[in-house]
């Protein structure tokens, strides 16, 4: 197995690291890519007000789960964060050496660390375990740059080296990137700083504060509400909610819904998604949220009502759209317009393919009411047919829109 390790204050990871790692996984034809941010970085402070490590470890952890690797996938580690001291790469290399002794490893470097690689703590040592992937993030950095520097390594410690220039570069630094953030106005449209990184991570630093960012949570504007949403989401989960961004959008437009209320729930419907079962029940207590017996039973049900007070409670969501992340897992009798949308949205947007749901697209845009009633009865029989749990909710708001359509 091929494996790379791409270490880094990270402080943000954004749009550059991500392209350059992408790339050098396809030229090296990774299994598996470690990204790993300093705990306490050899040659640099962080200053003061930086982000904490949890938190470099954090946005690290999202921009790996937006990261489409030709093959294998891109992971964050705390390898470096969990051991005392500074964070020499020659202590992470005899660690992941002793974990993967049979597979083949590849430390990834810019343009600035390769050209004096020579100068870091036990070089030699270093290149016992693994091989040098150098690459270049800006225009000057050419093969001719890196053309000596790797001769002389692979003569004097027999290194393997391989140097890529990127087919496409993005020219940001980190202290740059930092500057374009903390310049940005709160409760606008301004996301000078926001084009350079993976969308969540932009949202984790808007939700944190970081960088000098000052934005009230309850009064973004959609084009940041999108990036925070998604950084409460796992990698996967990112396509399912953008899709039902979308469909909500166009079923808003063709049923006189107010288009970005519409956008606004769907972007959060699945905000709490991600949480375990402790999590859940605490935000049930902060909340003060009551559960029945099936929701004490079945995790996946908790995320509705918990999503739903994180909607209110921190994004400030109205009550229409609130409402309508609470029911759209189970449904319930006489939904309004929004919570139609939502329920149908997040069942038939783009990315489903748990069944046919070609019939149920269909009708959504001729008949809103038949097509909720043929999504409650696709859902309750999948439940059955499965052994799952079902709430009751979701019978009787089917049992209610059969009588009405009767």
């Amino acid at each position: 197995m091929n494996i790379g390790i791409y270490g880094g204050t990270f402080n943000p990871i954004h749009l550059g690291h991500m392209t350059a790692a992408r790339y050098a996984a396809q030229v090296l034809a990774l299994d598996r890519l470690y990204f790993i941010p300093d705990g306490i970085p050899p040659h640099k402070t962080l200053g003061e007000g930086a982000p904490t490590p949890e938190d470099r470890l954090e946005m690290v952890r999202l921009a790996a789960g937006c990261l489409d690797l030709p093959r294998g996938e891109a992971l964050a580690s705390d390898l470096e964060q969990h051991r005392a001291g500074k964070s020499y790469t020659v202590d992470t290399l005899r660690e992941l050496h002793q974990k993967f002794p049979k597979d083949t490893l590849w430390l990834l470097m810019g343009t600035d660390m390769f050209l004096t690689f020579h100068r870091w703590r036990d070089p030699e040592r270093i290149l016992d375990y693994c091989g040098l992937c150098a690459f270049g993030r800006s225009e000057s950095d050419t093969e001719e740059l890196f053309r000596s520097q790797r001769d002389y390594l692979e003569r004097t410690y027999g290194a393997r080296v391989t140097t890529i220039v990127l087919p496409q570069l993005v020219e940001i630094s980190s202290t740059q990137l930092r500057a374009l953030l903390s310049e940005e106005v709160p409760g606008s449209e301004d996301c000078r700083g926001g084009k350079y990184l993976a969308p969540p991570v932009y949202g984790y630093i808007l939700r944190h504060r970081l960088y000098g960012t000052a934005e009230d949570l309850r009064r973004l504007p959609l084009v940041k509400l999108r990036p925070a949403a998604l950084s409460h989401l796992k990698g996967s989960r990112i396509p399912h909610v953008l899709g039902t961004e979308d469909t909500a959008a166009a079923l808003a437009r063709r049923w006189g819904a107010d288009e970005e209320e519409a956008r606004r729930a769907a972007l959060l419907h699945d905000c709490t998604k991600r949480l375990g079962r402790e999590e859940q029940l605490a935000l049930c207590r902060k909340y003060h949220i009551d559960l029945d017996e099936y929701e004490k039973k079945e995790l996946k049900l908790l995320h509705a009502k918990t999503g739903a007070a994180v909607a209110r409670a921190e994004y400030g969501l109205s009550e229409a759209a609130v409402s309508a992340i609470r029911w759209h897992t189970t449904g319930k009798p006489d939904m309004t317009l929004l919570e139609k949308i939502l329920y149908l949205a997040d069942y038939i947007e783009p990315t489903r393919d748990f069944c046919d749901l070609r019939q149920l697209r269909q009708l959504a845009f001729q008949d809103l009411d038949r097509a909720l009633l043929l999504g409650l009865t696709m859902a309750v029989r999948d439940l059955k047919d499965k052994g799952m749990a079902l709430h009751p909710d979701s019978v009787r708001a089917r049992d209610y829109l059969k009588g009405r359509l009767a």
